[in-house]
Protein backbone atom coordinates (compact mmCIF):
# COMPACT_ATOMS: atom_id res chain seq x y z
CA UNK A 1 0.00 0.00 0.00
CA UNK A 2 1.55 3.17 -1.05
CA UNK A 3 1.90 6.49 1.27
CA UNK A 4 -0.87 7.94 0.69
CA UNK A 5 -3.70 5.14 0.61
CA UNK A 6 -1.92 4.15 3.67
CA UNK A 7 -2.82 7.60 4.79
CA UNK A 8 -6.29 7.44 4.08
CA UNK A 9 -6.54 3.72 5.46
CA UNK A 10 -5.80 5.83 8.76
CA UNK A 11 -8.30 9.14 7.31
CA UNK A 12 -11.12 6.18 7.19
CA UNK A 13 -9.75 4.82 10.62
CA UNK A 14 -10.61 7.92 11.95
CA UNK A 15 -14.35 8.70 10.82
CA UNK A 16 -15.17 5.04 12.08
CA UNK A 17 -14.16 5.98 15.07
CA UNK A 18 -15.89 8.98 15.42
CA UNK A 19 -19.06 7.30 14.30
CA UNK A 20 -19.21 8.52 10.27
CA UNK A 21 -18.88 5.28 8.95
CA UNK A 22 -20.56 6.75 5.19
CA UNK A 23 -17.90 8.53 5.26
CA UNK A 24 -15.47 6.42 5.90
CA UNK A 25 -16.76 3.97 3.37
CA UNK A 26 -16.39 6.61 0.58
CA UNK A 27 -12.89 7.21 1.79
CA UNK A 28 -12.28 3.34 1.61
CA UNK A 29 -13.79 2.86 -1.95
CA UNK A 30 -10.65 4.00 -3.89
CA UNK A 31 -8.32 2.79 -1.18
CA UNK A 32 -9.71 -1.29 -2.21
CA UNK A 33 -10.18 -0.33 -6.03
CA UNK A 34 -6.52 0.63 -5.65
CA UNK A 35 -5.23 -2.48 -3.34
CA UNK A 36 -7.97 -5.27 -3.59
CA UNK A 37 -6.10 -7.70 -2.24
CA UNK A 38 -5.76 -5.68 1.44
CA UNK A 39 -7.69 -8.08 3.53
CA UNK A 40 -7.16 -4.90 6.56
CA UNK A 41 -8.82 -2.47 4.38
CA UNK A 42 -12.01 -4.73 2.65
CA UNK A 43 -12.60 -5.60 6.41
CA UNK A 44 -12.67 -1.58 7.43
CA UNK A 45 -14.64 -1.46 4.20
CA UNK A 46 -17.45 -4.22 5.62
CA UNK A 47 -17.22 -2.70 9.03
CA UNK A 48 -17.80 0.63 7.50
CA UNK A 49 -20.37 -0.63 5.38
CA UNK A 50 -22.11 -2.30 8.12
CA UNK A 51 -21.87 0.31 10.11
CA UNK A 52 -23.64 2.88 7.99
CA UNK A 53 -26.17 0.00 7.01
CA UNK A 54 -25.16 -0.44 3.59
CA UNK A 55 -25.44 -4.39 3.94
CA UNK A 56 -25.42 -5.24 0.82
CA UNK A 57 -22.57 -4.05 0.28
CA UNK A 58 -21.07 -5.15 3.42
CA UNK A 59 -21.73 -8.51 2.20
CA UNK A 60 -20.25 -8.57 -0.62
CA UNK A 61 -16.72 -7.66 1.05
CA UNK A 62 -17.25 -10.30 3.51
CA UNK A 63 -17.76 -13.19 1.02
CA UNK A 64 -14.86 -12.07 -0.60
CA UNK A 65 -12.87 -12.32 2.86
CA UNK A 66 -14.50 -15.74 3.69
CA UNK A 67 -14.06 -17.34 0.79
CA UNK A 68 -9.72 -15.86 0.59
CA UNK A 69 -9.72 -17.01 4.37
CA UNK A 70 -12.02 -19.79 5.40
CA UNK A 71 -10.28 -19.29 9.00
CA UNK A 72 -10.89 -15.53 9.79
CA UNK A 73 -12.99 -16.32 12.75
CA UNK A 74 -14.35 -12.07 12.60
CA UNK A 75 -15.45 -11.93 9.26
CA UNK A 76 -17.56 -15.19 9.90
CA UNK A 77 -19.18 -13.30 12.29
CA UNK A 78 -19.70 -10.22 10.82
CA UNK A 79 -21.07 -11.85 7.83
CA UNK A 80 -23.37 -13.65 10.09
CA UNK A 81 -24.51 -10.34 11.51
CA UNK A 82 -24.64 -8.58 8.01
CA UNK A 83 -27.05 -11.22 7.02
CA UNK A 84 -29.64 -11.38 10.43
CA UNK A 85 -29.74 -7.83 9.70
CA UNK A 86 -30.76 -8.63 6.03
CA UNK A 87 -33.12 -10.42 7.68
CA UNK A 88 -32.06 -14.01 6.58
CA UNK A 89 -30.91 -15.71 9.81
CA UNK A 90 -30.93 -19.15 8.23
CA UNK A 91 -28.03 -18.37 5.94
CA UNK A 92 -26.74 -16.14 9.15
CA UNK A 93 -26.46 -19.27 11.37
CA UNK A 94 -23.52 -21.19 9.53
CA UNK A 95 -20.92 -18.38 9.52
CA UNK A 96 -22.25 -17.50 13.54
CA UNK A 97 -21.70 -21.20 14.50
CA UNK A 98 -18.18 -21.19 12.89
CA UNK A 99 -16.97 -17.89 14.47
CA UNK A 100 -18.41 -19.70 17.70
CA UNK A 101 -15.91 -22.58 17.04
CA UNK A 102 -12.98 -20.79 16.16
CA UNK A 103 -13.63 -18.51 18.96
CA UNK A 104 -16.13 -18.77 21.55
CA UNK A 105 -16.65 -14.98 22.54
CA UNK A 106 -18.79 -13.90 24.63
CA UNK A 107 -20.44 -11.53 21.29
CA UNK A 108 -20.25 -14.51 19.24
CA UNK A 109 -22.17 -16.82 21.37
CA UNK A 110 -24.77 -14.31 21.92
CA UNK A 111 -25.43 -13.52 17.97
CA UNK A 112 -25.64 -16.98 17.64
CA UNK A 113 -28.01 -18.00 20.34
CA UNK A 114 -30.07 -14.89 19.48
CA UNK A 115 -30.43 -16.28 15.62
CA UNK A 116 -30.64 -19.88 16.33
CA UNK A 117 -33.82 -19.20 18.24
CA UNK A 118 -35.01 -16.92 15.44
CA UNK A 119 -34.80 -19.84 13.25
CA UNK A 120 -35.72 -22.14 15.58
CA UNK A 121 -33.29 -25.20 15.41
CA UNK A 122 -32.30 -27.26 18.49
CA UNK A 123 -30.57 -25.62 21.48
CA UNK A 124 -27.06 -27.04 20.75
CA UNK A 125 -24.29 -26.85 23.38
CA UNK A 126 -21.95 -23.83 22.66
CA UNK A 127 -18.97 -23.73 23.43
CA UNK A 128 -18.11 -22.43 27.07
CA UNK A 129 -14.87 -19.75 27.37
CA UNK A 130 -12.84 -22.46 28.18
CA UNK A 131 -12.99 -24.10 24.99
CA UNK A 132 -14.70 -27.24 24.19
Amino acid sequence: MTVDLMAEYRRAGLFLEAGDPAEAARILEPVIEADPGNAGVRLQLALAYFGSAQLRRAETELRTLVERDPSDHFAHHVLGRTLERLSRPTEALPHLRLAVAMSPKSDYRDALTRVAARVGTTKRRLPDSAGW
